[in-house]
């Protein structure tokens, strides 16, 4: 072979080597593509299968709940057989090979596995947590004969538990699931079942927790006694209204009775102050140490609850283990499960009208002495009636799962203890000192020394914005507050002191708490900018704006708050209750990552 030829072969081999491997990888991305499309197709059918039989769980899930509620429990058992077929069938069409193999595709394999862990959850609800409510005897937990049996109580308790595990496990699993890449479809599947879930997760914490926690509460190991007071949402506070009347609560061994009334005005006024909380001295001064009325202008109701149980100690001489507060708002709940309740002097209070009753129209025809006394009568009628009357469990506990939601029942034990177990649920009324998700605070105090929060109307929208640089992120907060009070005929008792001038023109303090960690930047109120007071509570920056609403008029004020780092995309609120519910959205978006 002559040089000029060897150059020739060398580049005719290095030809045929790279057809070669190029007929391989076409071969190989061939086979390749046929398994993924068979795959694919496979995956798709099962998909099909497990999308019809998710579908019939959800229906089945429904049915199952209206059974249950409506003590239907032979129906309630087969249908719980349907339904644990059906999500055993969904959880198998999403577990085989193909299945997995299409979970770690980089299209659709969020989906798939987002649907996997759907199929899972309701399962494990059907086969684990269902069952052991359905086998609770739920008349256990409320009262007959005015006594609570606490024998019976303990028996139901285990049961409690392991079925608020096994919900709060599934909770905790949903809730890793990213949801921000999913298609639409499965996206909102994802949501709305977690919704669900949160909501089955606060009444198994709350049965779970009364299983444990009432026998020592009632008296199990001796007396107890508790100061039953009644927020007053007609003059807002924090954690809803002031703290207008009280009654006393004895229990001993299951049974309760209520003991002597009264009202926060004779407990009269404190100086020198209680001694405060340093930040909440700096955001009040000495208010909440002065005044038994002024003890919750801070939203962390243990604070609140342990000033009144002074004050009330100083005044009377008594010494409580504890304080429940409740509003009208939950003995309308209540009341849905009693039925009416006839008031000593015979009034009744029934169910639809019990918060007109309390917060208007009782001003109208009182005079302070007897809406006082009328006040402490009604809340102590209503649960005099809740230990006394045969009531439906269903319903009753179904009244308590939402007044504890919107945090309408707070509880605070004197007992350290005791009050750790409560940690930062929403009886506790705690102001957490760390977020999971980035929480916003709104929370409205009286300005004007008057009753005219019964008409105010409020709306909240927060919608989470950009990532910036230094991990931190902003939200966009507005906050509306609409005053349906009429311009003339409200009595003397309603109008109070007027101090924002008009006295129909309601001055509400509202303070905007920001995620733990984070900062309050901007605030304007319908378009200009706002002065503002602040101060820090709990590591949250506090910022209060002071809003005169006229009658028939509204205002509209938004704040640009940010967070602490944080990935997430999605945010929460915590409000202020009151007496007509807030309307509020929730704007999620991408997490920083994506």
């Amino acid at each position: 072979m002559t040089e000029s030829e060897r150059p020739t072969r060398r580049r005719s081999r290095s030809r045929r080597r790279r057809r070669a491997r190029l007929r391989r990888v076409l071969l190989s991305a061939l086979v390749v593509g046929s398994l993924l499309l068979a795959a694919g197709g496979w995956v798709g059918f099962r998909g099909w299968q497990a999308r019809a039989h998710l579908l019939n769980a959800a229906g089945l899930a429904r049915e199952l709940s209206a059974q249950v509620v409506g003590g239907d429990t032979d129906r309630a058992l087969r249908t719980l057989a349907a339904l644990q077929s059906q999500s055993g069938a969904a959880r198998k069409a999403t577990g085989d090979p193909s299945w997995q193999l299409g979970r770690r595709t980089p299209i659709a394999g969020d989906d798939l596995d987002a649907v996997r862990q759907i199929a899972i959850a309701i399962d494990e609800l059907a086969r684990q947590a269902f069952p052991t409510l359905l086998r609770t005897d739920l008349t256990s937990l409320v009262p007959a004969g005015g006594r609570l049996d606490l024998a019976r109580l303990s028996d139901v308790s285990a049961d409690l538990t392991r079925a608020d595990e096994s919900v709060q496990r599934t909770r905790r699993d949903l809730a890793a699931v990213p949801a921000e890449s999913l298609v639409s479809q499965v996206r909102q599947a994802l949501i709305d079942l977690r919704g669900e879930i949160d909501r089955l997760a606060s009444l198994t914490s709350a049965a779970d927790q009364g299983a444990r926690l009432l026998p020592p509460l009632l008296g199990a190991s001796g007396p107890r006694r508790y100061l039953l007071v009644s927020q007053n949402l007609a003059e807002l506070r924090a954690t809803g209204g002031m703290f207008g009347a009280y009654a006393i609560m004895e229990a001993e061994n299951g049974k309760v009775k209520m003991g002597k009334q009264g009202s926060s005005a004779s407990l009269g006024r404190f100086t020198p102050a209680l001694k405060l909380p340093a930040e909440i001295r700096a955001l009040w001064t000495d208010l909440p140490g002065i005044y038994p009325a002024d003890v919750n202008l801070s939203p962390h109701f243990p604070t609140a609850a342990a000033l009144y149980r002074e004050m009330f100690r100083r005044k009377t001489g008594t010494t409580v283990d504890g304080v429940l507060a409740v509003d009208p708002v939950v003995l309308s709940y209540l009341l849905k499960a009693t039925g009416p309740v006839l008031v000593p002097g015979g009034v009744p209070l029934a169910s639809e009208k019990v918060v007109q009753t309390l917060l208007n129209d009782s001003y109208q025809r009182l005079n302070v002495k007897q809406q006082d006394e009328f006040f402490a009568s009604s809340a102590a009628s209503v649960f005099d009636a809740f230990f006394k009357k045969n009531v439906n469990p269903r319903v009753l506990l179904s009244a308590f799962d939402r007044a504890i939601t919107e945090r309408r029942i707070l509880f605070w034990s004197a007992r350290p203890e005791e009050q750790r177990t409560f940690g930062d649920s929403r009886m506790a009324g705690t102001l957490p000192e760390q977020d999971t998700v980035p929480t916003v605070g709104v929370f409205l105090n009286d300005g004007s020394g008057a009753k005219l929060g019964y008409y105010l109307r409020p709306t909240a929208n927060l919608t989470v914005g950009e990532c910036r640089p230094d991990g931190r992120r902003e939200l966009r907060l507005r906050v509306t507050l609409r005053s349906t009070a009429p311009k003339s005929g409200l009595s003397e008792s309603v109008l109070g002191l007027g101090l924002a001038g008009d006295p129909y023109t309601a001055r509400t303090l509202v303070s905007i708490f920001s995620p733990a960690g984070g900062a309050v930047l901007e605030a304007r109120l319908d378009g200009a900018e706002a002065a503002l007071g602040s101060g820090t509570e709990r590591h949250r920056q506090v910022a209060t704006a002071s809003v005169d609403v006229g009658p028939g008029a509204e205002r509209a004020l938004e704040v640009t708050v940010l967070t602490a780092k944080t990935g997430v995309g999605q945010a929460e609120l915590r409000l202020t209750p009151t007496a007509s519910p807030w309307t509020t959205q929730v704007h999620s978006a991408p997490s920083c990552d994506q």
